[in-house]
């Protein structure tokens, strides 16, 4: 067998996955454990890691990937707002909505993305943003198996068309969501019992919606927003029974992190009065041909598929025991996945290969797809042999993917420079990377330690980061 990379696993463990496990009194899991720093993480802290970390969930509204590209209504907020300041925005799908306060206050996250309705209880806990979107909840319930066939005016009739009719019915909801105490007010209201089943914060409110088109079940409630885009999906729901006034939909954020509150309410209230803004409104509740996306076979929350060739990278990364989603994240960021790509300088291929070097491994502008990629394998192996004398498999995967980008020469000439100048040179964060961005400078680069010249390093810099945080998102939203 081939030598292997032996740190997929390793690299796979240092992440930090959403945790599966439910809290609140309607949870029969085990909570979430919280350790409160003591040393509040704020707008400084967050500016200092260059990193904005959001807790999610998978979902149209929140944030999914489509063909390797994130997507969703708040990601696409949020990643205005992280240009702004001038960071990464790094998402965490979490896989059970009970944990995301847990998470939150235990600084697992910075904010809490996931169509979060603003209510008295939760503002005890933690505060909100300014809301980026004001609306109702209605009830999802399934249209008559006939409504095709007959005038609305006739199918309607055999629907719930007032809250009155709720009474002694039997209604699903996130146990611990705002739509759990509308039901207990409206059943104060109606005088009478409106049986509702407490689901478990694992089971997304999407997939609730999912059950009632199935038939598993009658009714739930769900924010409108929500529901305008799942009738796109199912067709056979009807939402058109609201619940409740409009409600605040915001982001969450710790009570102790008053500085990314100001910032961010600063920055959405001027946000919100451009194009830009109402054109994300519209294209994620209004476009059906958009939000179908999260639904194809290459999405997060459809196939499960990164891209077309997740066979083929599984079948070449299974060869050297390399995890296939940072291999993916790889190939998305040398090529999107585009087979035939040629670039200004002439590199070529899914893995972007220069005229010069595909050749040694084996690979030409025509080579099939599984050739490219088999050939891009080998180079990473090679790369990652260039770095035995890196102790710590994270470090040494970044020198890799430096040297895949830049070549061997720039990264050892930024490695001297570290070590000239009092950094580890076993170090990639905050230190060598450091000295790649110098190497565009001539009183770094005409430095009698460097050999290899001019490098535009700003370019390699990005490369390695941005592999590292699509990776991430790869980790958390796909299976091994």
């Amino acid at each position: 067998m081939k030598a292997t990379l032996c740190i997929s696993r390793i690299i796979f463990l240092l992440l930090i996955i959403g945790v599966s496990v439910g809290c609140g009194e309607k949870s029969k899991q085990e909570h979430v454990a919280v350790e409160i720093s003591d040393a509040p993480r704020d707008l400084p802290e967050i500016i200092r890691d260059k990193k904005l970390t959001v807790l999610v969930e998978n979902s149209t509204i929140s944030y999914f990937i489509y063909r390797g590209q994130p997507m969703g209504l708040e990601y696409e907020i949020l990643h205005r707002f992280v240009k702004e300041i001038g960071v990464q925005l790094e998402m965490i799908i979490v896989k059970n909505l009970d944990d995301m306060i847990p998470m939150l206050l235990s600084e697992q996250g910075d904010l809490i993305s996931c169509n979060y309705t603003v209510t008295k209880d939760r503002m005890k806990e933690i505060d909100f943003s300014e809301p980026y979107m004001r609306t109702p909840q209605v009830l999802v319930q399934r249209k008559p198996e006939d409504w095709e066939t007959r005038k609305e005016r006739d199918w309607k009739q055999d629907l719930i068309t007032d809250p009155e009719y709720l009474a002694q019915k039997e209604i699903h909801v996130w146990g611990n969501s705002s739509y759990y105490k509308r039901l207990e007010h409206l059943q104060e209201e109606l005088g009478d019992t409106i049986y509702t089943k407490a689901i478990d914060g694992d089971v997304i409110p999407e997939e609730i919606i999912e059950w009632v088109s199935a038939g598993i079940i009658d009714y739930t409630i769900t924010d409108k927003n929500v529901a305008q885009i799942n009738q796109a999906f199912f067709p056979n729901i009807d939402i058109d029974l609201e619940l409740s006034i409009s409600q605040k939909i915001a982001f969450g954020l710790r009570k102790k992190a008053p500085a990314l509150q100001d910032r961010l309410d600063a920055w959405l209230v001027d946000f919100m009065k451009t194009p830009t803004y109402r054109y994300i409104l519209h294209k994620y509740l209004n476009m059906k041909s958009f939000s179908e996306k999260s639904q194809d076979e290459f999405s997060s929350l459809g196939g499960g598929k990164i891209s077309k060739y997740d066979k083929e990278i599984q079948q070449v990364t299974a060869e050297y025991n390399f995890d296939w989603r940072l291999f993916s994240a790889i190939v998305y960021q040398e090529s999107k996945f585009k087979d035939g790509l040629e670039s200004w300088a002439g590199a070529y291929g899914l893995m972007q290969f220069m005229p010069s070097v595909g050749p040694v491994y084996g690979v030409y502008p025509d080579s099939p797809p599984i050739v490219q990629l088999r050939g891009g394998m080998k180079k990473i192996q090679r790369n990652y042999n260039d770095w035995k004398e890196i102790p710590d498999s994270t470090q040494r995967m970044k020198f890799t993917l430096a040297t895949y980008n830049a070549g061997l020469g720039h990264i050892k000439d930024a490695q001297r420079l570290a070590k000239k100048h009092g950094k580890d040179p076993l170090i990639w964060d905050d230190n060598v990377e450091l000295f790649i961005l110098k190497l565009s400078k001539p009183a770094f680069y005409q430095d009698e330690v460097c050999r290899s010249g001019y490098l535009r390093g700003v370019e390699t810099h990005q490369y390695v980061r941005k592999v590292f945080i699509r990776y991430n998102e790869y980790a958390r939203a796909f299976e091994i």
